[in-house]
Protein backbone atom coordinates (compact mmCIF):
# COMPACT_ATOMS: atom_id res chain seq x y z
CA UNK A 1 0.00 0.00 0.00
CA UNK A 2 1.49 3.18 -1.02
CA UNK A 3 0.49 6.70 0.46
CA UNK A 4 -0.77 8.68 -2.84
CA UNK A 5 -1.70 12.95 -2.46
CA UNK A 6 -3.60 13.70 -6.07
CA UNK A 7 -4.33 17.22 -7.22
CA UNK A 8 -6.69 18.23 -9.58
CA UNK A 9 -9.56 20.58 -9.74
CA UNK A 10 -12.40 18.64 -11.44
CA UNK A 11 -14.02 17.06 -9.50
CA UNK A 12 -15.73 14.49 -11.29
CA UNK A 13 -11.80 13.66 -12.05
CA UNK A 14 -10.71 13.47 -8.88
CA UNK A 15 -13.14 11.31 -7.16
CA UNK A 16 -12.51 8.41 -9.76
CA UNK A 17 -8.91 8.61 -9.32
CA UNK A 18 -9.38 8.56 -5.59
CA UNK A 19 -11.59 5.50 -5.33
CA UNK A 20 -9.71 3.41 -8.38
CA UNK A 21 -6.60 4.16 -6.55
CA UNK A 22 -8.01 3.13 -3.28
CA UNK A 23 -10.09 0.20 -4.38
CA UNK A 24 -6.25 -0.94 -5.40
CA UNK A 25 -5.60 -0.51 -1.94
CA UNK A 26 -3.64 2.79 -1.75
CA UNK A 27 -3.83 5.50 1.01
CA UNK A 28 -5.27 8.27 -1.54
CA UNK A 29 -5.89 11.94 -0.18
CA UNK A 30 -7.42 14.31 -3.09
CA UNK A 31 -7.33 18.16 -3.15
CA UNK A 32 -8.72 20.14 -5.53
CA UNK A 33 -6.47 23.21 -5.63
CA UNK A 34 -2.42 23.60 -6.17
CA UNK A 35 -1.87 25.15 -2.97
CA UNK A 36 -3.75 22.77 -0.73
CA UNK A 37 -1.50 19.88 -2.22
CA UNK A 38 1.70 22.55 -1.35
CA UNK A 39 0.31 22.26 2.27
CA UNK A 40 0.01 18.74 2.36
CA UNK A 41 3.47 18.04 0.98
CA UNK A 42 5.07 20.14 3.70
CA UNK A 43 3.17 18.85 6.72
CA UNK A 44 3.32 14.32 5.20
CA UNK A 45 5.38 12.01 3.45
CA UNK A 46 4.20 10.99 0.27
CA UNK A 47 4.76 7.83 -2.43
CA UNK A 48 3.71 9.14 -4.84
CA UNK A 49 1.83 12.86 -6.05
CA UNK A 50 -0.76 12.93 -9.38
CA UNK A 51 -1.21 16.34 -10.39
CA UNK A 52 -3.07 18.05 -12.85
CA UNK A 53 -1.57 21.08 -14.88
CA UNK A 54 -4.05 23.86 -14.36
CA UNK A 55 -5.68 24.10 -11.52
CA UNK A 56 -6.21 27.42 -9.30
CA UNK A 57 -3.80 28.46 -6.40
CA UNK A 58 -0.80 26.80 -7.67
CA UNK A 59 -0.41 24.84 -11.50
CA UNK A 60 1.18 21.70 -11.69
CA UNK A 61 4.49 22.85 -12.67
CA UNK A 62 5.23 24.75 -9.42
CA UNK A 63 3.82 22.26 -7.08
CA UNK A 64 6.37 19.53 -9.24
CA UNK A 65 9.21 21.78 -8.15
CA UNK A 66 7.93 22.04 -4.45
CA UNK A 67 7.56 18.48 -4.66
CA UNK A 68 10.84 17.77 -5.67
CA UNK A 69 12.40 20.43 -3.19
CA UNK A 70 10.32 18.80 0.07
CA UNK A 71 10.84 15.28 -1.01
CA UNK A 72 12.92 14.40 -3.39
CA UNK A 73 11.70 10.64 -3.54
CA UNK A 74 8.44 11.35 -4.38
CA UNK A 75 7.29 10.31 -7.45
CA UNK A 76 5.19 12.48 -9.71
CA UNK A 77 2.88 11.61 -11.93
CA UNK A 78 1.56 14.50 -14.79
CA UNK A 79 -2.33 14.60 -15.44
CA UNK A 80 -2.47 16.10 -18.80
CA UNK A 81 -5.01 16.86 -21.46
CA UNK A 82 -4.31 17.05 -25.26
CA UNK A 83 -3.31 20.68 -25.12
CA UNK A 84 -0.72 20.66 -22.50
CA UNK A 85 1.54 17.15 -23.65
CA UNK A 86 4.32 19.41 -24.67
CA UNK A 87 3.99 20.80 -20.83
CA UNK A 88 3.79 17.53 -19.30
CA UNK A 89 7.09 16.22 -21.58
CA UNK A 90 8.98 19.71 -19.84
CA UNK A 91 7.78 18.35 -16.37
CA UNK A 92 9.83 14.88 -17.32
CA UNK A 93 12.55 17.30 -17.72
CA UNK A 94 12.33 18.41 -14.67
CA UNK A 95 11.83 15.41 -12.93
CA UNK A 96 8.59 14.24 -13.19
CA UNK A 97 8.09 10.10 -13.23
CA UNK A 98 5.52 9.84 -16.35
CA UNK A 99 2.26 11.54 -17.71
CA UNK A 100 -0.68 9.93 -17.99
CA UNK A 101 -3.29 11.69 -20.68
CA UNK A 102 -6.98 12.91 -20.13
CA UNK A 103 -9.47 11.24 -20.62
CA UNK A 104 -7.80 8.50 -18.79
CA UNK A 105 -8.53 4.82 -20.86
CA UNK A 106 -9.05 2.63 -18.59
CA UNK A 107 -8.72 1.72 -14.97
CA UNK A 108 -5.14 -0.79 -15.84
CA UNK A 109 -3.42 2.21 -17.10
CA UNK A 110 -3.64 4.43 -14.26
CA UNK A 111 -3.12 1.41 -11.57
CA UNK A 112 -0.05 0.01 -13.70
CA UNK A 113 1.73 3.85 -13.77
CA UNK A 114 0.98 4.36 -10.01
CA UNK A 115 2.34 0.58 -9.67
CA UNK A 116 5.62 1.74 -11.64
CA UNK A 117 5.83 4.67 -9.94
CA UNK A 118 5.99 2.91 -6.29
CA UNK A 119 8.50 0.68 -7.64
CA UNK A 120 10.33 2.98 -8.40
CA UNK A 121 10.43 5.18 -5.34
CA UNK A 122 11.12 1.84 -3.19
CA UNK A 123 13.96 0.56 -6.12
CA UNK A 124 15.36 3.53 -4.98
CA UNK A 125 15.20 3.74 -0.90
CA UNK A 126 16.55 0.39 -1.06
CA UNK A 127 19.85 1.44 -2.96
CA UNK A 128 21.43 2.87 0.06
CA UNK A 129 20.21 -0.32 2.23
CA UNK A 130 21.39 -2.48 -0.33
CA UNK A 131 24.79 -0.80 -0.74
CA UNK A 132 25.77 -1.15 2.64
CA UNK A 133 24.20 -4.98 3.33
CA UNK A 134 25.41 -6.02 -0.40
CA UNK A 135 21.94 -7.65 0.02
CA UNK A 136 18.74 -7.20 -1.66
CA UNK A 137 17.60 -4.85 -4.50
CA UNK A 138 13.75 -4.52 -4.29
CA UNK A 139 10.29 -3.71 -6.28
CA UNK A 140 7.54 -4.13 -4.68
CA UNK A 141 4.05 -3.29 -6.90
CA UNK A 142 3.66 -3.86 -10.63
CA UNK A 143 5.70 -3.71 -13.27
CA UNK A 144 4.80 -2.18 -16.73
CA UNK A 145 2.99 -5.61 -17.47
CA UNK A 146 0.63 -5.15 -14.24
CA UNK A 147 2.35 -8.11 -12.64
CA UNK A 148 3.69 -8.22 -9.33
CA UNK A 149 7.57 -7.21 -10.24
CA UNK A 150 9.88 -9.72 -7.79
CA UNK A 151 12.73 -8.51 -5.94
CA UNK A 152 16.53 -8.96 -6.75
CA UNK A 153 18.48 -10.70 -4.02
CA UNK A 154 21.59 -11.58 -3.90
CA UNK A 155 22.96 -13.37 -1.22
CA UNK A 156 23.47 -16.68 -2.93
CA UNK A 157 26.80 -16.92 -4.92
CA UNK A 158 25.32 -16.93 -8.08
CA UNK A 159 23.53 -13.68 -7.95
CA UNK A 160 26.37 -11.59 -6.10
CA UNK A 161 27.99 -12.49 -9.86
CA UNK A 162 25.12 -11.27 -11.62
CA UNK A 163 24.99 -8.31 -9.72
CA UNK A 164 28.97 -7.51 -9.96
CA UNK A 165 28.28 -7.75 -13.85
CA UNK A 166 25.29 -5.01 -13.85
CA UNK A 167 27.54 -2.88 -11.80
CA UNK A 168 30.26 -2.87 -14.03
CA UNK A 169 28.08 -2.16 -16.81
CA UNK A 170 25.53 0.40 -15.96
CA UNK A 171 28.32 3.58 -16.19
CA UNK A 172 28.70 2.44 -19.55
CA UNK A 173 26.61 3.41 -22.76
CA UNK A 174 25.88 -0.64 -23.70
CA UNK A 175 23.10 -2.30 -24.72
CA UNK A 176 21.82 -5.00 -21.96
CA UNK A 177 20.02 -8.12 -23.08
CA UNK A 178 18.87 -9.72 -19.74
CA UNK A 179 17.82 -13.32 -20.11
CA UNK A 180 16.15 -15.61 -17.83
CA UNK A 181 12.91 -17.83 -16.74
CA UNK A 182 9.41 -15.90 -15.82
CA UNK A 183 9.55 -13.64 -12.80
CA UNK A 184 13.63 -13.94 -12.37
CA UNK A 185 13.36 -10.23 -11.73
CA UNK A 186 14.57 -8.78 -15.13
CA UNK A 187 12.52 -5.35 -14.79
CA UNK A 188 14.00 -4.85 -11.46
CA UNK A 189 17.53 -6.08 -12.97
CA UNK A 190 16.52 -3.15 -15.43
CA UNK A 191 15.84 -0.58 -12.94
CA UNK A 192 18.68 -1.33 -11.09
CA UNK A 193 20.73 -0.67 -14.06
CA UNK A 194 19.37 2.53 -14.55
CA UNK A 195 20.10 3.74 -11.07
CA UNK A 196 23.41 2.81 -11.04
CA UNK A 197 24.16 4.21 -14.48
CA UNK A 198 24.92 7.96 -15.69
CA UNK A 199 21.36 8.39 -16.45
CA UNK A 200 19.50 7.70 -13.13
CA UNK A 201 18.30 11.34 -13.49
CA UNK A 202 16.43 10.52 -16.46
CA UNK A 203 13.14 9.13 -17.13
CA UNK A 204 13.21 5.09 -16.92
CA UNK A 205 11.01 4.08 -19.62
CA UNK A 206 9.00 0.32 -19.29
CA UNK A 207 7.24 -1.35 -22.37
CA UNK A 208 6.15 -5.32 -22.78
CA UNK A 209 5.96 -5.99 -26.02
CA UNK A 210 3.61 -9.20 -25.52
CA UNK A 211 1.24 -7.33 -23.76
CA UNK A 212 -0.17 -4.69 -26.95
CA UNK A 213 -0.89 -5.95 -30.61
CA UNK A 214 1.50 -5.00 -33.22
CA UNK A 215 -0.45 -2.01 -34.22
CA UNK A 216 -0.45 -0.58 -30.63
CA UNK A 217 3.11 -1.35 -30.16
CA UNK A 218 4.35 0.59 -32.94
CA UNK A 219 2.21 3.68 -31.89
CA UNK A 220 3.53 3.30 -28.00
CA UNK A 221 6.47 3.16 -29.20
CA UNK A 222 7.43 5.59 -31.96
CA UNK A 223 4.09 8.07 -31.14
CA UNK A 224 1.97 9.13 -33.63
CA UNK A 225 0.31 12.05 -35.61
CA UNK A 226 -2.75 14.11 -35.46
CA UNK A 227 -5.32 11.67 -38.23
CA UNK A 228 -2.64 9.15 -38.42
CA UNK A 229 -5.38 6.19 -37.70
CA UNK A 230 -8.40 5.94 -37.16
CA UNK A 231 -8.67 7.41 -33.48
CA UNK A 232 -5.61 9.39 -33.56
CA UNK A 233 -7.05 12.77 -32.62
CA UNK A 234 -4.40 14.45 -31.36
CA UNK A 235 -0.58 14.24 -31.73
CA UNK A 236 0.79 11.67 -29.39
CA UNK A 237 4.64 11.46 -28.07
CA UNK A 238 5.83 7.67 -28.08
CA UNK A 239 7.42 6.17 -25.05
CA UNK A 240 11.36 6.09 -27.33
CA UNK A 241 11.00 9.81 -27.39
CA UNK A 242 9.99 9.82 -23.64
CA UNK A 243 12.82 7.93 -22.49
CA UNK A 244 15.38 10.66 -24.18
CA UNK A 245 18.31 11.30 -21.82
CA UNK A 246 17.32 8.32 -19.97
CA UNK A 247 16.73 4.28 -20.14
CA UNK A 248 14.24 2.66 -22.48
CA UNK A 249 13.30 -1.09 -21.48
CA UNK A 250 11.91 -3.67 -23.96
CA UNK A 251 9.98 -6.24 -21.92
CA UNK A 252 9.84 -9.38 -23.71
CA UNK A 253 11.23 -8.15 -26.91
CA UNK A 254 11.71 -11.60 -28.37
CA UNK A 255 8.14 -11.03 -29.39
CA UNK A 256 8.25 -8.50 -31.61
CA UNK A 257 7.28 -9.00 -35.12
CA UNK A 258 9.19 -8.85 -38.20
CA UNK A 259 8.49 -5.20 -39.71
CA UNK A 260 8.95 -3.12 -36.00
CA UNK A 261 11.86 -5.32 -35.37
CA UNK A 262 13.74 -4.06 -38.43
CA UNK A 263 11.92 -0.41 -37.29
CA UNK A 264 14.01 -0.70 -34.05
CA UNK A 265 16.85 -1.84 -35.80
CA UNK A 266 17.13 1.67 -37.41
CA UNK A 267 16.33 3.40 -34.01
CA UNK A 268 19.29 1.93 -32.05
CA UNK A 269 21.49 2.22 -34.85
CA UNK A 270 20.76 6.19 -35.66
CA UNK A 271 19.06 6.84 -33.12
CA UNK A 272 16.27 8.38 -35.05
CA UNK A 273 12.67 7.81 -36.18
CA UNK A 274 9.51 9.50 -37.42
CA UNK A 275 6.17 8.66 -35.49
CA UNK A 276 3.42 7.75 -37.81
CA UNK A 277 1.76 9.93 -39.75
CA UNK A 278 4.64 12.44 -39.47
CA UNK A 279 7.45 13.00 -41.50
CA UNK A 280 9.86 15.20 -39.05
CA UNK A 281 12.70 13.06 -38.21
CA UNK A 282 13.25 13.07 -34.42
CA UNK A 283 16.74 12.08 -32.52
CA UNK A 284 16.72 9.96 -29.36
CA UNK A 285 19.69 9.55 -26.96
CA UNK A 286 18.28 6.51 -25.09
CA UNK A 287 20.16 3.77 -23.45
CA UNK A 288 18.85 0.62 -24.03
CA UNK A 289 17.89 -2.41 -22.16
CA UNK A 290 16.03 -5.52 -23.54
CA UNK A 291 14.71 -9.14 -21.68
CA UNK A 292 13.16 -11.78 -22.68
CA UNK A 293 12.45 -15.76 -21.66
CA UNK A 294 13.10 -17.38 -24.99
CA UNK A 295 15.95 -18.29 -26.73
CA UNK A 296 16.61 -15.54 -28.90
CA UNK A 297 19.86 -17.29 -30.45
CA UNK A 298 17.23 -20.51 -31.39
CA UNK A 299 15.21 -17.78 -33.22
CA UNK A 300 17.27 -16.32 -35.22
CA UNK A 301 18.49 -19.81 -36.59
CA UNK A 302 15.01 -20.65 -37.10
CA UNK A 303 14.32 -17.25 -39.17
CA UNK A 304 11.97 -15.52 -36.61
CA UNK A 305 14.55 -12.99 -35.11
CA UNK A 306 16.66 -10.30 -37.19
CA UNK A 307 19.97 -11.62 -36.39
CA UNK A 308 21.35 -7.94 -36.95
CA UNK A 309 18.91 -7.06 -34.20
CA UNK A 310 20.07 -9.88 -31.81
CA UNK A 311 24.06 -8.60 -32.05
CA UNK A 312 22.91 -4.87 -31.31
CA UNK A 313 21.46 -5.81 -28.44
CA UNK A 314 23.49 -8.93 -26.94
CA UNK A 315 26.18 -6.23 -27.15
CA UNK A 316 26.02 -7.04 -23.21
CA UNK A 317 23.93 -10.41 -22.17
CA UNK A 318 23.58 -11.42 -18.30
CA UNK A 319 21.28 -14.44 -17.31
CA UNK A 320 19.20 -13.94 -14.36
CA UNK A 321 19.31 -17.29 -12.88
CA UNK A 322 15.98 -19.11 -11.39
CA UNK A 323 15.17 -19.57 -7.77
CA UNK A 324 16.15 -23.33 -8.18
CA UNK A 325 19.65 -22.41 -8.74
CA UNK A 326 20.05 -19.71 -6.02
CA UNK A 327 18.87 -21.69 -2.84
CA UNK A 328 20.61 -19.38 -0.41
CA UNK A 329 18.11 -16.37 -1.47
CA UNK A 330 15.16 -18.37 -0.73
CA UNK A 331 14.26 -17.57 2.66
CA UNK A 332 15.56 -14.02 2.89
CA UNK A 333 13.18 -13.42 -0.25
CA UNK A 334 10.63 -14.96 1.16
CA UNK A 335 11.20 -12.78 4.17
CA UNK A 336 11.05 -9.58 1.87
CA UNK A 337 8.08 -10.67 -0.24
CA UNK A 338 6.27 -11.41 2.73
CA UNK A 339 6.34 -8.26 4.27
CA UNK A 340 5.29 -6.52 1.10
CA UNK A 341 1.97 -9.62 1.04
CA UNK A 342 1.56 -7.88 5.28
CA UNK A 343 1.40 -4.75 3.32
CA UNK A 344 -0.93 -5.12 0.98
CA UNK A 345 -3.19 -7.37 2.86
CA UNK A 346 -3.41 -4.76 5.44
CA UNK A 347 -1.68 -6.95 8.68
CA UNK A 348 0.60 -5.60 10.93
CA UNK A 349 2.83 -8.65 10.74
CA UNK A 350 3.52 -12.41 9.33
CA UNK A 351 5.99 -14.44 9.66
CA UNK A 352 7.04 -18.01 9.14
CA UNK A 353 7.32 -21.18 11.10
CA UNK A 354 10.02 -23.51 10.57
CA UNK A 355 7.66 -26.32 8.85
CA UNK A 356 6.90 -23.40 6.60
CA UNK A 357 10.36 -22.33 5.44
CA UNK A 358 11.11 -25.71 5.01
CA UNK A 359 8.56 -26.38 2.37
CA UNK A 360 9.66 -23.35 0.82
CA UNK A 361 13.12 -24.53 0.63
CA UNK A 362 11.97 -27.95 -0.81
CA UNK A 363 9.71 -25.88 -3.66
CA UNK A 364 10.40 -26.39 -6.89
CA UNK A 365 9.15 -22.83 -7.58
CA UNK A 366 9.08 -22.84 -11.82
CA UNK A 367 7.36 -19.86 -11.75
CA UNK A 368 10.40 -18.02 -9.63
CA UNK A 369 9.54 -15.26 -7.68
CA UNK A 370 6.12 -14.43 -9.12
CA UNK A 371 5.03 -17.73 -8.04
CA UNK A 372 6.74 -17.47 -4.46
CA UNK A 373 4.93 -14.48 -3.70
CA UNK A 374 1.66 -15.54 -5.14
CA UNK A 375 2.01 -19.00 -2.87
CA UNK A 376 2.68 -16.74 0.17
CA UNK A 377 0.09 -14.33 -0.15
CA UNK A 378 -2.71 -17.37 -0.49
CA UNK A 379 -1.04 -18.64 2.51
CA UNK A 380 -1.01 -15.42 4.52
CA UNK A 381 -5.11 -15.15 3.37
CA UNK A 382 -5.70 -18.67 5.52
CA UNK A 383 -2.89 -17.73 8.07
CA UNK A 384 -4.65 -17.53 11.60
CA UNK A 385 -5.04 -14.40 13.78
CA UNK A 386 -1.31 -14.40 15.03
CA UNK A 387 -0.04 -14.13 11.71
CA UNK A 388 2.02 -16.99 11.38
CA UNK A 389 1.93 -19.43 8.84
CA UNK A 390 2.24 -22.98 9.77
CA UNK A 391 2.08 -26.57 8.32
CA UNK A 392 -1.22 -26.45 7.76
CA UNK A 393 -1.41 -24.24 5.40
CA UNK A 394 1.71 -25.65 3.62
CA UNK A 395 -0.48 -28.05 0.94
CA UNK A 396 -1.15 -24.70 -0.44
CA UNK A 397 2.44 -24.44 -1.36
CA UNK A 398 3.01 -28.08 -2.66
CA UNK A 399 0.01 -27.81 -4.75
CA UNK A 400 1.10 -24.41 -5.98
CA UNK A 401 4.52 -25.69 -6.66
CA UNK A 402 3.12 -28.84 -9.25
CA UNK A 403 0.73 -26.02 -10.68
CA UNK A 404 -2.00 -28.17 -10.11
CA UNK A 405 -4.93 -25.72 -9.82
CA UNK A 406 -6.75 -27.28 -7.09
CA UNK A 407 -5.57 -27.26 -3.61
CA UNK A 408 -6.97 -29.62 -1.25
CA UNK A 409 -8.29 -29.07 2.25
CA UNK A 410 -8.99 -31.71 4.30
CA UNK A 411 -9.86 -34.03 1.74
CA UNK A 412 -12.31 -31.47 -0.25
CA UNK A 413 -10.92 -30.27 -3.76
CA UNK A 414 -11.70 -26.78 -4.90
CA UNK A 415 -10.13 -23.81 -6.28
CA UNK A 416 -7.95 -21.58 -4.46
CA UNK A 417 -10.57 -18.31 -4.97
CA UNK A 418 -13.16 -21.08 -4.14
CA UNK A 419 -11.61 -21.15 -0.87
CA UNK A 420 -11.12 -17.62 -0.27
CA UNK A 421 -14.50 -17.02 -1.25
CA UNK A 422 -15.79 -19.79 1.49
CA UNK A 423 -13.52 -18.18 4.28
CA UNK A 424 -14.71 -14.86 3.53
CA UNK A 425 -18.24 -16.02 3.57
CA UNK A 426 -17.73 -17.97 6.97
CA UNK A 427 -16.24 -15.24 8.77
CA UNK A 428 -19.26 -12.93 7.46
CA UNK A 429 -21.84 -15.46 9.03
CA UNK A 430 -19.81 -15.88 12.36
CA UNK A 431 -19.38 -12.43 13.40
CA UNK A 432 -23.77 -11.87 11.71
CA UNK A 433 -22.44 -10.04 8.47
CA UNK A 434 -20.76 -7.36 10.09
CA UNK A 435 -17.73 -6.20 7.85
CA UNK A 436 -15.56 -4.80 10.45
CA UNK A 437 -15.65 -7.54 12.75
CA UNK A 438 -15.41 -9.98 9.65
CA UNK A 439 -12.21 -8.36 8.76
CA UNK A 440 -10.57 -8.18 12.36
CA UNK A 441 -11.58 -12.07 12.22
CA UNK A 442 -9.75 -12.81 8.72
CA UNK A 443 -6.72 -10.73 9.91
CA UNK A 444 -7.07 -8.53 6.75
CA UNK A 445 -7.81 -5.06 6.15
CA UNK A 446 -11.77 -3.76 5.94
CA UNK A 447 -10.82 -2.19 2.87
CA UNK A 448 -9.13 -5.34 1.45
CA UNK A 449 -12.65 -6.86 2.70
CA UNK A 450 -14.45 -4.69 0.74
CA UNK A 451 -12.24 -5.40 -2.72
CA UNK A 452 -12.77 -9.19 -2.31
CA UNK A 453 -16.55 -8.52 -1.42
CA UNK A 454 -16.93 -7.22 -4.66
CA UNK A 455 -14.31 -9.75 -6.26
CA UNK A 456 -16.80 -12.68 -5.22
CA UNK A 457 -19.91 -10.99 -5.76
CA UNK A 458 -20.68 -11.11 -2.03
CA UNK A 459 -21.36 -7.30 -1.67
Amino acid sequence: MARILIAEDEPNVLEFLTEALELAGHDVVGVARGDLAAARLRDEAWDVLLTDLKMPGLDGMQVLELARELQADLQVVILTAHGTVDTAVRALKLGAFDYIQKPIRGLDELRVMVARAVERKRLLAAEERANRAGGTLRSGGAGASGGSAPELTWGDPTMRAVVEALRKVAPTHATVLLLGESGTGKEVAAQALHVWSRRAAGPFVAINCAALSESLLESELFGHEKGAFTGAVARRRGRIELADGGTFFLDEVGELKPDLQAKLLRVIEERRFERLGGSQTISCDVRWVAATNRDLAEMVADGRFREDLFHRLAVFPVRLPPLRERREDLLPLAGALLARVAADLGRRELSLAEDAKAAIMNGAWPGNARELRNALERAAILAGSDGIIRASEMTLFETVARSDADAVVGGDTGTLEDMERDAIARALDEVGGNRRLAAEKLGIALRTLYNKLKRYGLD
